[in-house]
């Protein structure tokens, strides 16, 4: 048994960490000048009172969340062996659930993992970490990923916003293996490249698989429009399924310039028409002129990162919707989305809904779903069941 610093958790406050919990916030811990001098990533041991413990965690005294609880046992040993225990278990889970080697490996704390997510391209994976307590242990969790996968390449593509409420910069790079390795994914049939350290997060976005493929079903002998449509993943795989046409809508050159390449390698049909704009600004266009489709897609950036932003977030949402259906055909479909954690699936369903109403639409919600199943949910921690999905049908 390690003998780690302590820190002392409140009386009024031990009650979600003995529901479960596994992150402790600076307002519940008593904060005393030693506890203050520990420097960022410091393991402690989680105590209450009348000598009651809670487990090992990593600790930041600057950060908003305090502790970050990596076992449930005090003094736990927290080397590369813990680590690999945990991507061993994430692995077994993925291999079950997910039928090619592309998916998200270790997603944070409901991988028992706090601050660190994995994505696996095959045989290069792109690691993030949100923490300082991640980043300090950086060299256990990297030892024991290329332990269990003998991998070609992994990455550090650490440069979240979140990262600056733990008061570190970005960090991207080639932690391990060959720093010029090109990942790919297969996803639908079709094979897509990308450069691990340019794209957005960690260059694929996982999390909406399931919710592509149903759309992509939707969208066969039908015209789509694929707002925020990124490296093309949906636009894509609906003209695999046969779709008639496809818009693509996105800020990055790069990432159309990328759909493009992936297009023409697959010999997917010229029927897929790119456009470099602010694509909010493009729907708000775009109805006006006249243009219709009969499957229209929106996956944004988040509009809520923060509670502070939940307002001016939740009418962001409510004017998506309101501009996205307006260019539905009849009994054409809506798929709105949204990655903020920040605003509950009822508030989310709520904006979305009035925003519909106000295209002057009816509507049937047809499929309300979350993130694919390499994504699991963490039982006391909702901030990992993020990502909501509503598909309409409209009148």
């Amino acid at each position: 048994m390690n003998a780690y610093p302590k820190l002392r958790v409140l009386a009024k406050q031990a009650a979600r960490l003995k529901s479960g919990s596994p992150w402790v916030y600076s307002n519940e811990v008593i904060m005393d000048r030693a506890v203050k001098a520990l420097p960022p990533g410091t393991l402690v041991d989680i105590v209450g009172e009348q000598g009651a413990t809670f487990g090992t965690a990593y600790f930041n005294p600057h950060s908003l969340i305090a502790a970050r609880l990596l076992s449930s046992k005090a003094g736990a040993t927290i080397d590369a062996a813990h680590f690999a225990e945990r991507i061993q278990a994430a692995r077994q889970l993925r291999d079950r659930v997910i039928a090619s080697p592309f998916y998200r490996l270790i997603h944070t704390d409901a991988d028992n993992c706090p601050g660190l997510v994995i994505d696996r391209f095959n045989d290069v994976f792109v690691a993030q970490s949100g923490t300082a307590g991640t980043d300090a242990l950086e060299k256990f969790w990297l030892e024991a990923l290329i332990e269990e996968f003998k991998p070609r390449a992994v990455f550090i593509k650490s440069d979240a916003p979140s990262r600056s409420y733990e008061g570190l910069k970005d960090d991207t790079r080639c932690a391990f293996g060959d720093e010029a390795a090109r990942a790919f994914v297969e996803e639908a049939g079709i094979r897509h490249a990308f450069a691990p350290l340019t794209g957005q997060k960690t260059g694929w976005f996982f999390d909406q698989r399931d919710n592509r493929e149903f759309l992509s079903r939707l969208a066969t002998s039908a015209t789509l429009l694929d707002a925020f449509s990124y490296t093309g993943a949906l636009a894509l795989a609906a003209m695999k399924a046969g779709a008639k046409s496809a818009l693509m809508l996105d800020t990055s050159q790069v990432a159309l310039d990328l759909a493009a390449e992936t297009a023409s390698t697959n010999g997917l049909p010229d029927l897929i028409e790119m456009r470099r704009c602010d694509a909010l600004q493009e729907l708000e266009e775009m109805g006006p002129a006249g243009e219709r489709f009969d499957v229209v897609s929106c996956d944004p950036p988040p509009f809520v990162r923060a509670r502070k932003d939940l307002e001016s977030g939740a009418r962001g949402y409510r004017k998506l919707a309101r501009l996205a259906a307006a260019l539905v055909n009849r009994r054409g479909y809506l798929c709105i989305a949204s990655c903020s954690h920040a605003i509950s699936a009822e508030r989310f369903q709520t904006e979305c809904s009035i925003g519909i109403a106000r295209a002057g639409r009816t509507a049937q919600l047809i499929r309300a779903a979350g993130a694919a199943p390499d994504h699991p949910v963490h039982p006391m921690l909702p901030e990992t069941a993020y990502l909501k999905s509503l598909v309409y049908q409209l009148d």
